[in-house]
């Protein structure tokens, strides 16, 4: 008769044994989780940006290239005379590939049209070209207006971005920053203070490192890019190493964490 309030007594123990283990458990496992979520400090843009600064020496957009042999051109023409529209803007569909229809400059420099047969383009910009073929339209067309653009400019992205990608340039210029927003923006293990620009000058190759960190860049003449330039991103392996490493040790922890709640919870079902 004894042994009952002595056996009471020993469960209750071991219960709040049981609870205080469980809570202590939970504890640990809290702040061995909430330590294993720090994350490192991440690089910005322009970080040596000054606040409500102003910029010198600010590189423009007003660049214009110049037409060169093997340039495919998109070349529409719009005037009063719907038919003769047609007829001059059929050419643009000359390949089978899309990506690649319109017009191609000959190697002699020159771009094959209806009406107006071999005309004269490498070497001037689009807007020269587009006004000489306005003045020597005007006797086919009423009061023509042509647009020209490139369809086989590009620039290629590729490493530690988004989306890499072959991006279309059929204007002069893209800004590096647009370039990169446009492939997804540099990933959290890419490194903005060494992006490589391979670019194309003549018959050689020119590599530069741009540090996206700096606001420097922003009065660079690399700020932005050209036809066929090609741009990567690097890859900061330690810290994709530590964002791996850290992954695997919170889903451990998680794992750990669920597997001993669930067996304090059956030694807390048992001792009842």
């Amino acid at each position: 008769m004894q042994l009952t309030p002595i056996f009471m007594k020993f469960t209750l123990q071991s219960r709040g044994s049981f609870i205080w283990i469980r809570l202590t458990g939970f504890v640990i496992a809290g702040m061995l989780f909430l330590s294993s979520c720090r994350i490192p400090k991440e690089s910005v843009y322009f970080k040596t940006l000054q606040q409500d600064s102003t910029i010198n020496g600010f590189v423009t957009n007003d660049f214009e290239s110049k037409i060169r042999v093997g340039d495919q051109l998109s070349i529409v023409a719009t005037s009063l005379s719907a038919a003769e529209d047609e007829q001059f803007n059929k050419g643009a569909a000359v390949s089978e590939s899309p990506a690649m229809s319109g017009f191609k400059v000959q190697p002699d420099g020159t771009v094959l049209l209806h009406r107006l047969g071999a005309v004269k383009a490498a070497g001037l910009t689009r807007k020269q070209f587009a006004t000489q073929l306005q003045q020597q339209l005007m006797g086919y067309m009423k009061e023509p207006i042509v647009n020209v653009n490139y369809l086989n400019h590009k620039v290629t992205v590729m490493g530690e971005v988004g989306g890499p990608q072959v991006l279309p340039m059929p204007e002069e210029q893209l800004s590096l920053i647009d370039v990169l927003v446009k492939s997804g923006d540099i990933g959290v293990a890419g490194l903005k203070n060494r992006v490589m620009v391979i670019r194309e000058v003549g018959t050689t190759k020119q590599v530069k490192y741009l540090n996206l960190e700096d606001a420097s860049i922003l009065t660079s003449p690399w700020y932005y890019v050209q036809p066929n330039d090609i741009i990567l991103v690097r890859t900061d392996i330690d810290k994709k190493e530590r964002a791996e490493r850290r992954t695997r040790t919170q889903t451990t922890i998680a794992m750990a964490t669920g597997a001993v709640s669930f067996l304090l919870l059956v030694l807390d079902r048992i001792a009842r």
